[in-house]
């Protein structure tokens, strides 16, 4: 159960995102405390997967789920009375039970898939329909409708990055908090709180200093990544008909 005074934000995402930029956003607040990648330790357990920095990742990360768990719906790290979670879609693997979820304000992070999957090429050679999340995320959304009885926030990367004050405005509005000013820029660098795995893939956030400017690019991707993302375009749509604006 949620403790007196206190918010837990699971914010879903798949990767490629700006879930890390995100996080510096919610972290810069002076009440907010944050985890990142949650159950990426238990993820790589699980299925095996040869994942960069795999095993320091193993070595560092809590790998048994249910501890996991017990942290996320736990006292709020730190003396915080914010506790935001930054969570992969795909690390939520079917032997977790999900029921947690109704202990925390899920939200959701969008992004288009061509956007998405042309930034983990860059990253990685090979990629599965599974690494990209997208029918995850979808059915983690179906799962909190069902479990709360109203669809939760959804974002979309190109509506934060165009308007980041006016979207986060409107999301605090919805989780019931006050938009801080602080959210919309910070210090530069690697934070403590990143994942073991930031040295791969944390590069551009750690030269960040707030959110970048939308660009709108004409993204060409080859035919197998063309697939994927036209399998990932039915979940995405499915959830960027309920996507936050700014009021």
């Amino acid at each position: 159960m949620r403790l007196m005074g206190s918010l837990r934000i699971a914010m879903w995402s798949g990767p490629r995102n700006i879930s890390t930029a995100m996080m510096r956003a919610w972290e810069n607040r002076s009440d907010t405390v944050v985890w990142d990648e949650p159950f990426y330790g238990d993820y790589l357990r699980e299925t095996g997967f040869d994942h960069p920095m795999r095993d320091d990742i193993l070595e560092t990360c809590e790998t048994n789920w249910r501890e996991v768990v017990a942290r996320l719906t736990g006292p709020v790290p730190d003396g915080k009375s914010v506790f935001f979670q930054k969570h992969m879609t795909h690390h939520m693997l079917p032997h977790i039970d999900r029921t947690w979820m109704a202990d925390v304000k899920n939200c959701f992070l969008i992004r288009d898939p061509k956007q998405v999957i042309a930034s983990y090429a860059i990253k990685r050679d090979f990629m599965t329909f599974e690494d990209i999340g997208f029918d995850l995320q979808a059915e983690l959304f179906d799962d909190v409708c069902q479990i709360t009885g109203n669809p939760p926030p959804v974002l979309d990367a190109s509506d934060v990055l165009t308007n980041p004050e006016g979207i986060l405005r409107r999301l605090c509005a919805e989780l019931g908090i006050k938009f801080s000013e602080q959210m919309l820029s910070w210090p530069a660098g690697r934070r403590e709180s990143d994942g073991v795995w930031a040295r791969h893939w944390y590069a551009k956030v750690e030269e960040s200093s707030g959110f970048a400017t939308y660009v709108e690019n004409d993204i060409q991707l080859p035919d197998q990544h063309l697939a994927l993302a036209e399998r990932a375009e039915v979940a995405y749509q499915a959830l960027y008909k309920h996507r936050l604006r700014a009021n």
